[in-house]
């Protein structure tokens, strides 16, 4: 009951968080459009580059067009359902651990890394997961995808766990600031790795593909989990391999957070 009681409490506490941040967004209307249809134009553009680059290659290592299209549809699923809820930790990186602007989560009766999250809504991410959704959509008549119950299910269990990816992956690269008081660079580096996973893995060569899929494993948040819906595979590993990162980064992630935080100095000007 009492687990029930905190999880209540936790989802309520959400709920007023994003409801305050969402007033706040409201006050510069443009500023919120501004960002959105900048996501839209950037990831249309991108959509442009491939649909021309298979107006010339008929199939991209023994991938067409539509598989590679869902194959990226689904990598911005976790990535914008990251963005929209755990964005704040770009700060902690940048300047809110410089700045000395940490101490007022310490003085919060829940736990820190809760009170960054969800200081702030990043609502600008639904042009994101709109277009992931589009995409996916336009795409899922072409590929051999099954829409039978499991297959649904594990797409669910998928994009949940992949997003736990993109967040433990930044939640470990934020945590360094507790040390370095900086660690926006960091974070950057590791997350602009995604860009990788967008696409298959096989039309990289053996270092990118050992580096994606082991050390910075981006290739659990899209390829393999998307390529077993479309084409098959091993689900154990396609599936339970994003289940099990997702684990280790966030477990990771977590138990770096904590020890940052009783390392952590009050620092600033």
């Amino acid at each position: 009951m009492k687990v029930l009681h905190r999880i209540r409490r936790v989802f309520k506490l959400h709920g007023i968080f994003i409801k305050q941040d969402l007033k706040k967004l409201m006050e510069y209307k443009i500023d919120f459009l501004t960002g959105a249809l900048a996501l839209f134009i950037t990831q249309g553009i991108n959509i442009f580059f491939l649909t021309i680059i298979f107006s010339y290659i008929p199939n991209l290592e023994g991938w067409t067009f539509d598989q590679i299209l869902f194959i990226y549809g689904f990598a911005l699923l976790p990535k914008a359902i990251d963005h929209l809820f755990t964005d704040n930790l770009w700060s902690i990186g940048y300047f809110t651990v410089s700045k000395g602007d940490f101490d007022k989560y310490l003085t919060r009766p829940v736990s820190t890394l809760f009170a960054v999250t969800v200081e702030k809504f990043q609502i600008d991410a639904l042009g994101e997961l709109v277009v992931g959704i589009l995409l996916l959509a336009t795409s899922l008549p072409k590929v051999s995808f099954n829409l039978s119950f499991i297959n649904v299910l594990l797409f669910i269990i998928s994009v949940l766990f992949a997003t736990f990816i993109y967040t433990g992956i930044k939640l470990i690269t934020a945590s360094v600031a507790f040390w370095t008081k900086r660690s926006g660079n960091v974070i950057h580096m590791f997350y602009m790795v995604n860009d990788f996973a967008k696409y298959p893995t096989t039309i990289y060569n053996r270092t990118v593909r050992a580096i994606i899929t082991y050390i910075v494993p981006f290739a659990f948040t899209a390829f393999f989990p998307a390529s077993y819906f479309i084409v098959g595979g091993n689900p154990w590993y396609n599936i339970g391999g994003t289940v099990v990162m997702s684990a280790l980064l966030m477990t990771v992630g977590i138990i770096i957070w904590n020890k940052g935080v009783t390392a952590y100095e009050s620092a600033g000007s």
